[in-house]
């Protein structure tokens, strides 16, 4: 979880973009004798082959997603070319597509990168994430998305379909995986033919395992999980009509993020000298933390889901009806050290109504299009909590503001200044501030395709979008005589409201050439856009520029409002190549892409609480691509790479060196130059059935190092790989070993660079080598 100049014209860049796409369309492979089963996917609203859709979208199927064991949704990035930033816990704020990241972990803003299951909305921390079970496939689609998806998909979408009740058919599976630490997930699914137009589809799913990172305070293993979820879904179809509805519900019982403090650096300096003397145990690889308040990464999610299809033999129409309702709870203890300075807690209820309604065209000629109107309703009511015991508190700031003198705690810091102190209770300073918001919006689109020629036509789309949002902050008084001037830095004595709305026009222009049969070669120009919002940890000033730091029981009246910030946008440029070689044996998938990327949503410290302002401009271009082959009749072989080359400017205010100018030109230090993944996969027959294996393999590039480039807080490039070897009979069971994280490398999920009380920290960390098996069975 995150909590805290070039010369180049854009021509230019995507002229090299372009250069390193072809130099990569120069690699050559041997020919084969069976071709590749088509993929098929609805991105683009309607059904089509991958190797059509002029988008760069990687789709892995559901079978693959089980097979490989993805646990939920954010698993998907490991085998996305351009997409990083996994993590363990219900936070999606790390996922970075092509380096656009959400950078405020809140309730007033919108995620970045948006995620949709059954195409209803999944929404944000704490609801977004839901585990992968029974699933058809995955699409992920990278690059702004918000015409195709709405909801502020500025860096781009993941879109997950589950298996739909299918008439006629009596299908299912059950599957039993077994692995070290008490890991058990059993899942299933069956069919039920009702009648000749209705059927059923029950999908069952629980998970389970102990800790695995060693915490060397408490002597347990932490990061551990328990967690079920069941979905019924049903089909009902017509000569005209077809209808589909979901209820799904998930309990999720897991551990808030584990983080170790970086115990080097100006930063710790600092800090370790404050508290007289820190000692960080374990090593490099421990944690070492208190958690003296709790850990926990807890929800309940409801989703419901109605879609709706008629044919109007000239267009269909096609409903599409969500709602979302979740509790979530989250603890964890942010700085990371054994010493009990900031325990960061999050209680949060909300529900999401969505409505979208889009007329698709079936008629035959040149000019094929879509339009449709949406609207949506968001209710959310969160509590944050900051939790730290008063005498490190005072040991800290009484070193900072008095020329570093060190005291023992609050009663010699306070006797120092000729002031008694009386301490809390249970020691602690215990900061609250709770928000509730109500967010609505609604957006109207129309998209045509016209053919000019039988192998070439121009897409041109429109999508007109209007957010509203009716914010309130609440920052009680503490029951701490250091008073509210260390989390928030203020108090109010009601709830401080404002109500904001933002609207924007865009636009998506492509342009498609299919040379041969097998060819497709496209070029776009895309408008990106996510909303305002309200920051959820601070004010902004009052209408004589006063701040609202050291001011008690705020009140409306005062002249102060929430923190308010302005949308962000992105000009993206893409050019693609797609292709089948070797008689349909092997699919290519190559794109070149540029971007300008505005006004990004980004937390800084006003000395104070957090504040989200618009900061900084970033200039990106990179190369993404995938091969799938077919090597032999018994192996084939998945490949996707991707590189991101960056440039952020205008970051003087939220830049940490002595020189603001020093961060100038910094890139988009969370998102790695390199990344990619590769899968070998084999089945060889044997009496009776198949012998099948595979080894897969992802990696990152060295990433962090914040906008000031410390080299203490980079993490370095790694490489996991996976090895299965199993059996399938052909009477339709299975059994399978595998070993995970095969040579056991070790890394962070992240890092996250702070200051003052907080020192920076990575958080993780990767799970480590696993040994397992599988076995199940399906039917049909």
């Amino acid at each position: 979880m995150i909590k805290t100049p070039g010369q180049l014209t854009a021509k230019t860049k995507l002229a090299r973009a372009v250069s390193a796409a072809a130099m990569a369309t120069a690699l050559g492979t041997p020919a084969f004798a069976q071709s590749l089963e088509e993929v098929v996917v609805t991105a683009t609203k309607r059904s089509e082959s991958i190797q059509d859709v002029p988008l760069a979208i990687t789709a892995l199927s559901g079978d693959f997603v089980n097979k490989v064991n993805l646990n939920d949704v954010k698993d998907l990035v490991s085998y996305t070319p351009g997409i990083t930033g996994n993590s363990q816990d219900s936070f999606i704020d790390a996922i970075s597509v092509r380096g656009v990241r959400t950078q405020d972990f809140g309730v007033g803003g919108d995620p970045s990168a948006a995620f949709f299951k059954n195409d209803l909305y999944e929404g944000r921390n704490g609801s977004a994430v839901t585990s992968l079970y029974d699933v058809e496939r995955a699409e992920i689609l990278r690059g702004p998305q918000g015409f195709l998806f709405g909801r502020n998909s500025i860096g781009g979408a993941v879109s997950v379909h589950t298996r739909k009740a299918e008439i006629g058919s009596s299908d299912g599976y059950i599957d039993l995986d077994l692995a070290e630490r008490n890991h058990g997930v059993l899942e299933g699914a069956i069919n039920l033919p009702v009648s000749d137009n209705f059927a059923m589809r029950l999908a069952g799913y629980y998970s389970t395992e102990d800790g695995f990172a060693k915490n060397v305070f408490t002597g347990d293993d932490m990061i551990e999980h328990d967690k079920w979820a069941l979905r019924w879904s049903t089909t009902f179809e017509a000569d005209r009509l077809s209808v589909n509805t979901l209820v799904e519900y998930e309990d999720r019982e897991q551990s808030g993020s584990m983080y170790r403090a970086i115990d080097k650096g100006d930063i710790w300096d600092a800090f370790d000298t404050a508290l007289g003397g820190v000692e960080l145990r374990g090593s490099d690889e421990d944690i070492d933390s208190d958690i003296s308040h709790g850990e926990d990464d807890s929800a309940e999610i409801l989703t419901l889901g109605l879609a709706i299809d008629y044919d109007f033999d000239f267009a269909t129409l096609t409903s599409n009806t969500g709602y979302k309702d979740h509790d979530y709870y989250y603890s964890e203890d942010y700085d990371g050290t054994p010493v009990d300075i900031n325990t960061y807690q999050q209680d949060q209820t909300g529900d999401y109504f969505q409505q979208e309604l889009r007329l698709t065209s079936n008629t035959d000629g040149p000019l094929s299009w879509y339009a449709g109107v949406s609207y949506y309703e968001e209710s959310i009511d969160t509590e944050f909590g900051f939790i730290g015991q008063e005498d490190v508190f005072c040991q800290y700031y009484g070193y900072y503001y008095n020329s570093g003198m060190t005291f023992s705690g609050c009663q010699e810091l306070y006797a120092y200044y000729g002031s008694s102190f009386s301490p809390s209770a249970d020691g602690t300073l215990t900061e609250t501030g709770r928000i509730k918001g109500e967010y609505s919006g609604w957006a109207t689109y129309v998209n045509l395709d016209y053919y000019i020629t039988e192998n070439f036509d121009v897409e041109v789309g429109v999508r007109y979008t209007d957010d509203e949002k009716d914010f309130s902050i609440l920052v009680p008084t503490p029951e701490s005589e250091l008073g509210p001037y260390w989390a928030y830095g203020f108090s109010t004595a009601e709830y401080i409201s404002d109500t904001q709305s933002w609207d924007d026009t865009t636009m998506r222009i492509m342009a498609k050439y299919r040379p041969t049969d097998d060819m497709l070669l496209f070029a776009s120009f895309t408008e990106g856009f996510k909303s305002g919002g309200f920051g959820s940890f601070n004010l902004d000033n009052n209408p004589a520029g006063d701040p609202a730091l050291g001011n008690v029981d705020i009140v409306q009246a005062d002249g102060f409002r929430p923190n308010q910030f302005d949308p962000e946008t992105v000009d993206s440029w893409e050019i693609g190549y797609k292709d089948s070689w070797f008689d349909g044996n092997a699919n290519v998938d190559l794109t070149a892409f540029y971007y300008e990327y505005q006004d990004l949503q980004v937390v800084t410290f006003d000395g104070g609480a957090s504040l989200v302002q618009n900061v900084g401009e970033v200039e990106s271009w990179g190369v993404e691509g995938s091969l799938t082959t077919r090597l032999n009749e018994y192996f084939e072989f998945y490949l996707a790479l991707s590189y991101l080359d960056s440039e952020a400017t205008q970051l003087q205010s939220i830049c940490g060196l002595e020189d603001p100018d020093g961060c100038e030109g910094s890139p988009l230090f969370w998102a790695p130059e390199w990344s990619g993944a590769a899968v070998l996969d084999g089945r060889y027959p044997v009496s009776g059935g198949y012998l099948t294996g595979s080894l897969e393999i992802f990696w990152e590039d060295e990433r962090g190092g914040g906008w000031e480039n410390l080299s203490e807080t980079k993490i370095d490039a790694y490489a996991e790989s996976a090895l299965r070897v199993g059996y399938q009979s052909d009477d339709n069971w299975y059994v399978e070993g595998y070993v995970e994280n095969l040579t056991d490398e070790f890394t962070w999920d992240g890092e996250n660079n702070n200051g003052g009380l907080i020192p920076s920290h990575f958080f993780g960390p990767k799970r480590p080598r696993t040994f397992g098996v599988r076995l199940g069975m399906n039917w049909e």
